[in-house]
This record gives structure tokens, C-alpha cells and sequence, in this order.
């Protein structure tokens, strides 16, 4: 019996920037900066040294992070 079929990505370009180009940095916003969102970012950055499984559960607490964070905007 064989595996049902999983398709994969589809032909063509693959998005994000071309290879060899860096995105543009990231420019300071002075005092509109969040505690918990800049711990959720760098959270995220410091997750491609992890392993796999580790880096899901990274993301996904950034993910909790930044959702609370933004749902609390509304009621300020």
C-alpha cells in the first residue's frame, strides 16, 4: 500500500527576496517600542538556533505574545 499523495510546493518562484539579497534593517522607533513585543521578536530571531521541535514552540510563544499584546492596544 502506498502513502496517500502530499502534494508539495507549486512550480515556480519560490516568494521572498532573491538569493543573496538581505532585507532592509529594521530602524529604531524610539519610545513606540513595546517590552513584550521586542521580547517576542527577538524570541523569534534567537529560534533559528534551535531545534526544530524547540523552534515551534518558540513561535508559538511569540505568536501568544503578540496576539495578548495587540488585543490589549484596543482597550488602552
Amino acid at each position: 500500500m502506498t502513502a496517500p499523495y502530499r502534494p508539495g510546493p507549486p512550480p515556480g518562484p519560490r516568494p521572498g527576496p532573491p538569493p543573496g539579497v538581505r532585507p532592509a534593517p529594521v530602524e529604531e522607533v524610539g519610545e513606540a517600542r513595546h517590552p513584550a513585543v521586542d521580547a517576542a521578536v527577538l524570541g523569534m530571531a534567537n529560534a533559528e538556533a534551535l531545534a526544530p521541535a524547540d523552534q515551534i514552540a518558540q513561535y508559538e510563544a511569540a505568536y501568544e505574545t503578540l496576539r495578548e499584546t495587540l488585543a490589549t492596544i484596543d482597550q488602552a
